[in-house]
């Protein structure tokens, strides 16, 4: 069954040599190249796996190609290989020709067999994943399939997701759900952002308070930063937490998938919840809520900020390192992966600055200011993570009055972080808010939910996370950050996670030269229709307008933009609605004419409306004009 695979290549094959379907890929593969044969693809298929070492990987194929709707058979030879449709053959080899990665894989089908070689569980995986996206959903028909080989492996060893479930709690069901997802696209980091103002989720056994009264808040509906504060006397009842039981579920689960889970516990700051349930851990040491989505920080335009709430760790009490390595101790049995992430993000260091304990403190350690004190309690947390046997990670803010020796950066404000630590011989993980932060609207504002800034999906395909002036060899990998303060679902959480990780994925696995915005685009409208046969929500604002308003001389002009290659804007200003007989928009701004008008445009491709008709109204576009 094997001979034929190295015979088959020295036919002078190379990609694009023939006009039969490809395949959409994602990420793309390193290398990929097609035969000028296909194979015959049925209902019927059957995985061969002889190594012992492989079984995981074995049934989760199987359930997967179940759920597509296949007729699965597993056996540890081939002699039903003319029974069925397909064959599925792992090879794990010591000698596999790839670069040395534990995730590198060489797939091979031909004459309906796919034969997956890796030297690794992981990189089994990693094909597998390919030959799930190579094997189409099961419609009652033979399909046929081009004939081809793959060599691939990835460009970065960290391809990270993060959830957020302080802000909305996520069941363990749903936390699944959402890491299988990401298995497909061969991530494998799931960051999970287990603490925050608004909610402890982690069971600590020695500290049954933070789930007592961390874990829940009152009911309220409403955009994040403008809900009512809760009422004396008024009964937390929203929330949740994850046992220790479910911890270890989850983890088992994650490696199933050769997924590492790096949890978060954010300190000092984002600590409301810790603090509902120590209190006297504060300076001012007043009863605290657990925060319901009330405001209780004041932005200002130079990026500053201001805590109108103190939810900060008091670093001059030891009461405080006491009770995290309580808790650190038991977040380092749970998790099994070398890093704890600590946070120590968006620190207001004012309540420092008026307790007397923080200046007595800072008199005798000789620090400075607040940005010092920070510094210091960065490094009395990064001791207690390291007596634990693991390393901390912890967003930008970290470098600030200094570096812990051993810690690793995770870049959100931008990659010059990033590019500080590798100079000073730390490791990086690059998730700038620019290319990275998930929750961030993707599509016009009259089409989506407009939050703090914009991030579309042309803009995350963009990323590299290795900038001009960064130590690359140091430069861990990527991560897309998912915030939750407006995503209360599953089903909004992936809405917002795709398509906008396939961007991300694709940067953080395939070569960076390889990477083609139109190729990509058609790679992404065939995964669109994967997820709409799986029913499970996308967004699609790929295939809506954008529009940008700007004044100049004395007049509004209106400039229409798409991100869909080879497609074509049609737009309307006399209340019709755009078809292919409306006005062809040709890239030069539309100046907004007299009376009470509305803007309508869309986009078409192919002779067909790609998306949604975007409406805008004279008032709405003088609101827009900059």
């Amino acid at each position: 069954m094997k001979q034929f695979f190295g015979l088959f290549f020295l036919l002078g094959i190379c990609a694009h040599s023939w006009t039969q379907p490809t395949y959409h890929i994602i990420p793309l593969p390193v290398s990929i190249s097609y035969g000028k044969t296909q194979s015959q693809l049925g209902k019927s298929i059957c995985i061969i796996n002889n190594s012992p070492e492989l079984q995981e990987e074995s049934k989760y194929l199987s359930s997967a190609l179940q759920e597509a709707g296949y007729e699965v058979k597993l056996t540890e030879s081939n002699k039903d290989k003319n029974v069925v449709d397909l064959l599925v053959d792992f090879t794990l080899v010591k000698n596999v020709t790839l670069p040395a990665s534990t995730e590198a894989y060489e797939l091979v089908l031909q004459n309906s067999v796919i034969n997956i070689k890796a030297g690794s569980e992981a990189g089994i995986f990693r094909g597998i994943q390919t030959a799930l996206q190579m094997i189409p959903f099961h419609k009652g028909m033979s399909v046929k399939l081009p004939d081809c080989r793959i060599e691939d492996f990835p460009r970065f060893q960290w391809r990270g997701l993060m959830l957020d479930v302080s802000r909305h709690f996520f069941s363990v069901a749903e936390v699944k759900a959402y890491i299988d997802q990401m298995a497909r696209y061969k991530f494998n980091v799931f960051h999970w952002h287990l603490t925050d103002d608004e909610g402890w989720r982690i069971e600590i056994k020695s500290l049954p308070q933070l789930t007592e009264k961390g874990a829940w808040r009152v009911p309220r509906t409403g955009k994040f930063g403008t809900r009512p504060w809760p009422l004396p006397d008024e009964k937390p009842t929203y929330g949740g937490f994850y046992t220790q039981d479910e911890i270890k579920e989850v983890v088992a689960f994650a490696a199933e998938r050769h997924i590492t889970i790096v949890p978060e516990i954010d300190v000092p700051g984002h600590s409301m919840a810790l603090l509902a349930a120590f209190p006297e851990l504060s300076t001012k040491k007043e009863p605290k809520y657990v925060s319901c989505g009330f405001k209780f920080s004041e932005w200002y335009p130079n990026g500053t900020f201001e805590m109108l709430v103190e939810n900060m760790l008091n670093p001059a009490d030891s009461r405080v390192y006491e009770v995290l390595d309580k808790i650190f101790g038991e977040v380092a049995m749970l998790f099994p992966g070398s890093y704890i992430h600590a946070g120590g993000d968006e620190c207001d260091h004012r309540y420092w600055a008026k307790d007397e304990s923080c200046r007595q403190l800072m008199q005798r350690e000789g620090l400075k200011d607040g940005v010092d004190l920070q510094s210091y309690f960065m490094n009395k947390i990064n001791s207690i993570i390291e007596s634990k046997g693991k390393k901390m990670i912890g967003w930008d803010e970290i470098l600030h009055g200094g570096l812990a020796e051993g810690a690793a950066v995770m870049s959100w404000r931008g990659m010059k972080g990033g590019i500080e630590a590798t100079r000073l011989g730390h490791k990086v993980v690059m998730s700038p808010t620019t290319h990275a932060y998930l929750d961030y609207t993707q599509g016009d504002h009259s089409l989506e939910f407009p939050i703090y800034s914009d991030l579309s999906l042309k803009k995350s395909y963009t990323l590299d996370p290795i900038p001009q002036g960064a130590d690359s060899s140091l430069i861990m990998g990527g991560q897309g950050n998912l915030w939750t303060e407006h995503i209360p679902t599953l089903s909004h959480a992936f809405y917002m996670t795709y398509p906008r990780a396939f961007a991300l994925a694709e940067t953080l696995w395939s070569k960076q030269e390889s990477k083609s915005w139109p190729n990509f685009i058609s790679r992404v409208e065939r995964q669109m229709v994967r997820f709409d046969e799986k029913g499970r929500s996308i967004c699609k604002s790929l295939f809506d307008p954008w529009v940008r308003v700007k004044k100049k001389n004395n007049g509004i002009f209106c400039a229409i933009e798409s991100e869909l290659p080879e497609a074509q804007i049609r737009f309307t200003w006399d209340n019709t609605f755009p078809d292919m007989s409306s006005p062809l928009y040709t890239g030069e701004s539309l100046e907004l004419p007299d009376g009470e008008v509305i803007l309508r445009a869309a986009v078409f491709k192919n002779g067909r409306q790609a998306g949604r008709t975007l409406s805008l109204s004279r008032s709405e576009i003088m609101a827009r004009a900059k």
